[in-house]
């Protein structure tokens, strides 16, 4: 089967994007000629119509097909009638431009990828960017999981990192996410891709096989920590999964960091008791 390849973006922060970034990355996604675009969030600074605007227009000119997710920040929030609008219908500027359905998906022979809102216009606690994800989206997304073709990979789009990257430069502290991760890696999920925390990452979910990855990706705006703008490419075959961070560097996109897991713990054969032995994960 060909190989699929998947472009991920996220936190483009329009209203204060990173120009040169945003360019370059729509020069270098349409050469690489992905199957898939996928936008995990925060496509806006404010949640202000002209910004929604603006994070159209650059979607727009990026290849097709395409999936989005909202982040914290796709929420108006900056001035009195911006919250009265976040009070009354905190996601219509979103649903406006990107459709009402929260929950969407793409299915291929190759692979399902299934998108959830993890952020949330209010919470009872006092940081509203941290996300949340509930038990009835937790049952949708593994309930269309169930359709994909045999075979197919199980990807799974939010926002918000549901469990902590070690040593990264922010939290998430999503609530229900840890029963999220837990759900999806008993569901053979096999990548669970967000935003959010501005800097790329690879890591296992310590949870059932050991074979569900979580892929964050990092931000085409000035908001930078620690990491220069970037996006992942996502390069799957019938044996591994390839995902490699491009960073832009004066005019361009240039790799930054790289990662190889092998798909599903591909076995490696029967061991001397008769037992089959697992390939371990290379992170």
């Amino acid at each position: 089967m060909k190989p699929l390849k998947l472009v991920q973006v996220s936190d483009i922060h329009f209203g204060g994007e990173h120009k040169a970034a945003v360019e370059a990355a729509v020069e270098r996604i349409h050469a690489e000629r992905p199957d898939l675009v996928i936008a995990a969030g925060d496509l806006t600074k404010d949640g202000k119509v002209e910004e929604f605007d603006a994070a159209q227009a650059w979607l727009d000119r990026l290849p097709g097909p395409r999936l989005v997710t909202p982040g914290n920040h796709d929420t108006p929030f900056a001035g009195p009638r911006e919250i009265l609008t976040r009070l009354i219908a905190p996601w219509r500027r979103y649903e406006d431009r990107f459709g009402e359905r929260m929950n969407s998906d793409w299915d291929d022979p190759r692979a399902t990828v299934v998108t959830l809102n993890s952020a949330r216009a209010f919470q009872l606690r006092l940081n509203w960017s941290k996300g949340a994800v509930s038990r009835r989206q937790v049952r949708e997304v593994c309930a269309d999981l169930k359709g994909a073709a045999p075979g197919a990979l199980k990807i799974v789009v939010c926002h918000h990192p549901l469990i902590e990257m070690l040593g990264g430069p922010m939290t998430a502290r999503v609530h229900g996410g840890t029963a999220a991760a837990q759900a999806f890696s008993h569901a053979g999920v096999d990548l669970v891709l967000t935003g959010h925390i501005h800097a790329p990452f690879v890591h296992p979910y310590p949870f059932s096989d050991g074979c569900t990855q979580a892929v964050g990706s990092g931000t085409l705006s000035v908001r930078e920590r620690g990491v220069p703008p970037s996006f992942n490419l996502i390069e799957v075959d019938d044996v591994d999964i390839r995902i490699t961070a491009l960073a832009f560097e004066r005019t361009q996109f240039v790799t930054f960091r790289t990662w190889s897991v092998p798909r599903r713990c591909v076995p490696k054969g029967p061991n001397e008791s008769g037992a089959t032995e697992v390939a371990p994960l290379q992170v």
